[in-house]
């Protein structure tokens, strides 16, 4: 799958097939979030990846939006360290992960985690440094159904010269 058609047919995805992600599947994915733009080169990100079902279930439980996490075979947790435009970068890594969890024929869906009430445990539960911040929670695996929700049509968003 090229990269124009994994960024229009990405979705987010709550719902898994019992089936593993090769491991080199998910170091593809992790390779692909290092490599996104960062402000000033800083790349302040780090990348947990959790695979045993007790941790995931968890996470689970402390993001409260995400209790979906459980059943993804895989959550990737993004944690950048606490510089100036550390929710971009981060913000970035994670969108890289997600298309290329897409073209490797994955689905994701991203858990929001900088400034919840649960960022600063899950940060411990993972063993990240001071100095971390929780960027998001990307559960990852294999999709049991074809999200199709609608997006806005292209005239409704673009504006030319002017708002």
């Amino acid at each position: 799958m090229d990269a124009i058609e994994a960024l229009k047919t990405r979705r987010s995805v709550r719902s898994f097939l019992n089936k593993p992600v090769p491991r080199e599947v998910i170091e593809d994915l992790v390779d692909c979030a290092r490599l996104a733009a960062s402000a000033r080169n800083v790349q302040p990100w780090e990348f947990v990846v959790v695979e045993d079902a007790g941790r995931r279930a968890e996470i689970a439980e402390k993001s409260l939006t995400g209790l979906f996490i459980r059943e993804a075979p895989v959550c990737v947790v993004v944690l950048c360290q606490d510089t100036k435009y550390y929710i971009e970068d981060g913000s970035a890594a994670t969108q890289n992960l997600l298309v290329a969890a897409r073209a490797h024929g994955l689905g994701t869906c991203w858990v929001a985690g900088d400034k919840k009430p649960h960022a600063e445990e899950i940060r411990r539960l993972v063993g990240a440094p001071d100095g971390h911040k929780l960027l998001s929670l990307i559960a990852v695996g294999y999709s049991d159904q074809v999200p199709a929700p609608s997006k806005r049509a292209l005239a409704d968003v673009i504006h030319w010269e002017r708002f």
